[in-house]
Parts: C-alpha cells; structure tokens; sequence
C-alpha cells in the first residue's frame, strides 16, 4: 500500500514539472510545430522611412509569430551589396536578405542567392498572388529567385497651386493634359507662358537617373525593344525609336521647360518654384511631410504607342546558407510571403505593394495618392536579366545620353556611339 501511495506521487510530481516545462516553453514566445523557435538573420538596406516601416514590419510579424523571431541588422546602401556577397562566399551571409531586381542577375550569377521554388511550394507560397510583371521580373531560365514586395517606378508630380493659376488643373484636381508628345509639350508651354519667371515649368535633373529613367520609359513607350539581345551578348538599341525620345527630351531642355543646370530639383519642386516634377515614387513621403505644399501624383503621362515607364523593385532572397536548413527555408519564405502580404503598411514610403490584393485593402486604399499610380506597376519595363545592366547604364547609357542633354552630341551621333559602348561593355 505504502509503495503503491510512493508511486502514485511520484507519477504525479513529474506529470507536474513536465507541465510545467511546457508552460514556460509557451511563455519564451511559443514553439514551432517541430518543438523549436526559429530565429532567422535579416540583412537590409533601408534608412529614413524605409528603415522605420521595414522595423514596424518585422515588430509585428514577430509579435504574430512567436516561433519565428526575425532579427534586422542594416547596413549602409552603399556597401550592402558588396558584403552580402562577400558574407555569402565566406559561409557567413544572413538567413534573409532584401535585393533590388535590377541586382538579382549579378548575385545569381555569383552564386549568393537561393531558387525558391521547392521552399515556396512547401510553405503554401501562391505565385499567382503577385503582379506577374513585377514577379517575372525575378525570374530567371522558370526559376523564382525573389520575393517581390514592392516597385517603385518613375511618376510625375504636380503642384496644384501653380496648375490652378496655369488654368491647367481640373476639376478633378487632375493636370489637364492633351494626349500625346505634342499635347504634353503645349502644357508645359502654357506653364512657361502663364507662370512667373521665376517658377520651372518642369523640374528635372540635367545629367545621369531621372533624365535616364523618363528617357527609358519613352523609349519603351515608343515600342523599343530592350539594349540587348535575348541571349544576351550583342546591343541592339532600336536606333530610330532612341533617338526619337532622346531628341523629344532634348527639345525640353533647349525650350527652357527644364531650369538649365539645376542644382536640387528635388529642392525646387518642394519649395513650391516647380509647376511639376518627375522622378520616383519614393518621394511621396517627401513631399507629404512638406509643410504647405499641395501636391498630386500620377503615372508620367503616355506621350506615345503604348503605357510604360522605368521601375525597379524590393525584394526579399534567400541567401545560399552555409548548411541547409528545411526549418530555416520555410520560416524565411513565410515572412517573405507576410511582408508581401501586408505591402499596405511599406507602402507608406510610397512604393506600390506588390500584391494586387493589397490595393483593396482599407489602410491602402485610406492613404492619399498612392492610389492615383498604383497600376504603374503593370506598365514598368524591367531591363533583361544581364549581369552587365549596370555597367552598360553608368558607362554607355548615361555617358552619352548626358551629352544629348547637355546639347554637345546630335541624338543621332550619341546613340550610335552608345550602341557600339554597350557592346564593348558586353565583350568585356
């Protein structure tokens, strides 16, 4: 009876700390269905507001999933790039990391990035709930190799206040705006004829990346084909559609629609001295916390065949890890898959979410103008997957597209030596 009584508490005492042992598991933030917490490294890029949305995000994924604790290290853009790559090759990369698309081609090539098919699949992740152009743009050979959380592409922007007194401002709050190259160069005439002297009817940078990106989206309005060759060694500019945008942009210059050397055109639209400006969507969150400027925002305007622009994206890799691990795969493409998910709160930057589904929700769609560009996503032109893009950018593209703009080269002249300069860069 006595060793019966024994037996029976002891039964009871270690039914007791296992209980219990389980308790305090729930309490040090919950467990994973294999028993475990998963913490995964997130390398990123972001500062300013990116920076602040990106941490809210990762706050609130990690109070949702409490057995999955994402941990943000940030680093400077400038040397992002270099010591992910540097890391991976070492055996040291981040489970996580953020790429532009336009850098996927060189980090696949390099072997940092994982493909994502087999973890995706295994996670639930529906590939038809992005934006196929934003997601195709990740895909290289039918292989997915990113989580595309956003774009942002290359917008206009407007000042309400000067349009109104332009007479070019509807009663929709929207430019009045003639179809066509020829009707958006009477607009910015009327801006010239009707404003005072000292405002710039459109405010553009005069060398290098915005004159570069409404060059693109030009070009890719007109029907150009991309500057390389599918298989992706020999330039094959459409010479007569570049140089019709190039001189279109260089007849801007030389009416003096764009202020001659601008020093800050970002600092002439927001002081309110620019009737409009064109450049990315990352400055909507600029101009909104601009004391008394009364803005709007929308896709540049189609001037030619067909709806395009130039754009880039976020996205969420998987670096190549040192030592496979299914449990890591599966809780770093499940955050990837939620931060898509919920793209309403990263799209307080003013990048436009990369599920389309996130367009209908109530916090998107309770925030000022990110709806009026919103379907610019369908119409950006991605470059073609090259590792050499961003040499044939900086080295051809800008060098001697700057020298349209700067009226040293006709655009005939210019183009034709960009087209033999991408080729260079290609044979290298």
């Amino acid at each position: 009876m006595k060793k019966s009584l024994v037996t029976l508490v002891l039964l009871v005492f270690m039914s007791t700390l296992i209980l219990s042992a389980c308790g305090e598991s729930k309490q040090d933030g919950g467990s994973s269905s294999s028993g475990k917490k998963v913490t995964l490294s997130f390398w990123t890029l972001f500062s300013g507001g990116d920076g602040d949305n990106m941490q809210a995000m990762i706050d609130l994924f990690n109070k949702e999933h409490p057995d999955i604790q994402i941990k943000n290290t940030k680093l400077e853009w400038g040397e992002y790039y270099t010591k992910l790559i540097t890391a991976v090759g070492n055996g040291n990369g981040p489970d996580i990391g953020i790429s532009h698309t336009s850098r996927l081609p060189d980090l696949i090539d390099q072997g940092v990035v994982s493909g994502l098919d087999d973890i995706a699949a295994s996670a639930g992740v529906d590939w038809n709930s992005f934006n196929q152009n934003l997601l195709s743009a990740t895909e290289v050979d039918g292989v997915h190799y990113a989580v595309p959380i956003d774009t942002h592409p290359f917008i206009m922007y407007y000042n309400k206040k000067l349009l109104t007194e332009a007479g070019l401002l509807g009663s929709d709050g929207k430019p009045t705006i003639e179809p066509g190259a020829d009707g958006f160069a009477a607009f910015l005439q009327t801006l010239k004829e009707k404003l005072p002297n000292n405002i710039t009817p459109f405010a553009l940078s005069p060398n290098n990346d915005d004159p570069f990106r409404l060059w693109w989206a030009l070009y890719a309005q007109l029907g150009g084909n991309d500057v390389i060759s599918d298989d992706l060694s020999k330039a094959q500019v459409d010479e007569a559609k570049a140089v019709q945008a190039a001189k279109y942009i260089q007849d801007l210059y030389l009416q003096k629609y764009i202020k001659e050397n601008d020093p800050d055109f970002y600092k002439n639209f927001q002081s309110g001295t620019a009737a409009i400006m064109m450049t990315g969507v990352w400055a909507t969150g600029t101009w909104e916390g601009t004391e008394g400027l009364e803005f709007g925002a929308m896709p540049i305007p189609q001037l030619f065949d067909q709806p395009a622009t130039w754009g880039d994206s976020h996205t969420i890799i998987l670096p190549v890890p040192k030592k496979e691990d299914p449990a890591k795969r599966e809780a770093a493409i499940t955050f990837a898959n939620w931060i898509a998910d919920n793209g309403q709160i990263w799209a307080k930057a003013g990048h436009i979410p990369s599920k389309p589904s996130v367009l209908d929700k109530p916090e998107y769609k309770e925030m000022p103008y990110r709806s009026d560009y919103a379907a610019v996503a369908d119409t950006v032109k991605f470059n073609k997957p090259s590792t050499k893009n961003w040499q044939i950018r900086d080295m051809a593209m800008f060098k001697y597209l700057n020298e349209i703009w700067a009226n040293k080269m006709s655009a005939e002249d210019a183009i034709a030596q960009m087209q033999t300069e991408i080729q260079k860069v290609l044979d290298k």
